[in-house]
């Protein structure tokens, strides 16, 4: 069966919401970012990042990562390409042309995207967003994101979803890295049809089971 390591609260969101689109059954075993804990290498340490056995399975400490029939995979993009194609079905590439998109999309938005937008996700989930200092820093990070969700606003005001015009694991990991920015508003009102295509996304009874089991965790 297939093995999921790691917790909601992280990059295995995008993994995780995958196998829920794909009602895979699956292992889910729990892993906590070493950084989240006082001591990571006490006795009574839950599973982490700095675990010895978890070490043994991903040497670079870092989640998700994979089993599946003695495949063992890390790097959540690279994990959810895989699951995608292995057992995704229209989810899937169709062709290598497919494949050479949503690998592009993905690795635009993992390359041109995330940082900036895990800058405004961490002064959100710090409670500084209405900060005048919060403010500012937001803003910074949103002038650094103009230039490239242009491009997925032009694209998403053209089409429904980023590839093939139905809904793609693309779809799941852009829409993860978005989402990291979501919570500043400015950002999202300047580019309504990239907006609409994430609510479309999370709108999804996947990506809603998926959220309720993180925002539980």
């Amino acid at each position: 069966m297939l093995k999921v390591y790691g917790c909601y609260k992280s990059r295995a969101t995008r993994v995780l919401w995958l196998a829920e689109e794909l009602e895979l059954a699956f292992d889910h075993v729990p892993v906590l970012q070493a950084v989240k804990l006082d001591n990571p290498l006490a006795p009574d340490a839950p599973l982490n990042t700095h675990s010895p056995e978890f070490l043994a399975i991903n040497p670079f400490g870092a989640i998700p990562v994979i089993e599946d029939d003695g495949l063992v995979l890390s790097e959540s993009l690279a994990i959810t390409l895989y699951l995608a194609k292995q057992y995704g079905g229209e989810i899937g590439p169709k062709d290598l042309e497919e494949d050479a998109q949503m690998m592009q999309w993905s690795l635009f938005a993992a390359t041109e995207i995330e940082q900036n937008a895990l800058k405004i996700s961490r002064i959100a989930n710090d409670d500084r967003l209405d900060s005048e200092a919060g403010q500012s820093e937001a803003a910074a990070a949103a002038r650094l994101l103009k230039r490239p969700l242009s491009v997925l606003e032009k694209h998403f005001a053209a089409h429904d979803y980023a590839v093939g015009d139905r809904f793609t694991v693309a779809d799941i990991n852009i829409a993860e890295i978005v989402r990291y920015a979501q919570a500043y508003q400015p950002l999202m009102e300047a580019n309504p049809s990239l907006s609409a295509w994430l609510t479309r996304c999370q709108s999804r009874p996947a990506f809603q089971a998926m959220w309720e089991r993180r925002s539980a965790e």
